[in-house]
């Protein structure tokens, strides 16, 4: 299975004229699940021609403006497209009050269920395909990343061996996929590991914004396919960045190689620096991990499992 990441804003602080606030987008198989909503994420969701409807869980990291100012024209255009489904917000326990402040004072028409879940460490989110972890991280206010790693899926099916161990063809074939043991009619129990090869590794995204280094967090994101951090500032602001609780970029990138991660994307850059003036983040983090790239609006990633 694959997934799409879709980069919607990598602006810290205040939007610019090309950087909208912080928030990214992962589609997985047609459902959208949003993590944060800074001011023109609505924007870039249209320039990327993605559908609000699909959004199923919105993911907020805390409740700072430039990560939560893209949410009441969500909520208030999702009544526009018919929506049937709940929508389901996840985050600090003060995202709740904002959000029924704004419906009570913007007197928003909602026609759809809104259901706010509090975010904990740990699992805030499982079905039977991936989990959503919670990541504790330390800032200025209560602050969470978010890791969406896969379950992994049984090995890959052996025609071969199902027709050498005479098991029909039909029912008894789509069991030993799901895991299950079959009986043949002489008798014979046929287990799934004899016509299955070895599970297939599920992909894991991690996002992680706003918070000082800490090196649990590689404990978190370890071998993620792609793990989107924050490198609000270069090595020459460093007290800077402890003294506000955010991180360098060579700070988000020695998370990124303590992880054993495949790729780290840079997000949530200090305004203070120009389009041209961005290198330097992405130099300094390369010299500890080599597999750094600078995001900017509206770039897209696909994750692939490598079977």
């Amino acid at each position: 299975m694959s997934l799409e990441v879709f980069v919607l804003g990598t602006s810290g602080m205040q939007p610019l004229p090309n950087r909208f606030l912080t928030s990214a987008a992962v589609r997985r198989e047609g459902e959208i699940f949003l993590f944060d909503c800074g001011e023109g994420t609505q924007v870039s969701l249209k320039m990327l021609n993605l559908h609000w409807k699909r959004i199923s869980r919105i993911f907020i990291s805390h409740m700072h403006a430039d990560h939560v100012t893209g949410l009441p024209g969500l909520l208030m255009l999702s009544s526009q497209v018919d929506r049937t489904e709940p929508l389901y917000i996840y985050g600090p326990a003060k995202l709740k009050e904002y959000i029924d402040a704004n419906r009570k004072l913007l007197d928003m028409y909602i026609n759809y269920e809104i259901r706010f879940v509090q975010t904990e460490p740990g699992v805030v989110y499982e079905n039977k395909d991936l989990t959503v972890e919670a990541v504790p991280l330390l800032h200025t206010k209560p602050c969470f990343g978010y890791v969406l790693t896969e379950k992994d899926r049984p090995g890959e099916f052996s025609v071969e061996n199902a027709k050498a161990l005479n098991i029909p063809m039909g029912p008894m074939w789509g069991r030993l996929q799901k895991g299950e043991t079959v009986t043949l009619e002489n008798g014979t129990s046929i287990t799934p590991n004899q016509v299955l090869g070895n599970p297939r590794r599920g992909v894991r995204f991690s996002f992680i914004t706003d918070t000082m280094y800490l090196s649990s967090i590689a404990n978190h994101v370890k071998n993620s396919d792609l793990l989107v951090c924050e490198g609000m500032f270069d090595n020459s602001l460093t007290q800077d960045a402890f003294e506000k609780k955010h991180m360098t970029s060579s700070q988000a990138a020695m998370i990124a190689r303590d992880a054993g991660v495949k790729k780290l994307a840079l997000i949530h850059y200090s305004p203070r620096y120009a389009d041209k003036e961005l290198k330097v983040l992405k130099e300094e983090a390369s010299e500890i991990f080599e597999n750094t790239i600078l995001t900017k609006d509206r770039m897209v990633f696909e994750i692939n499992n490598s079977d």
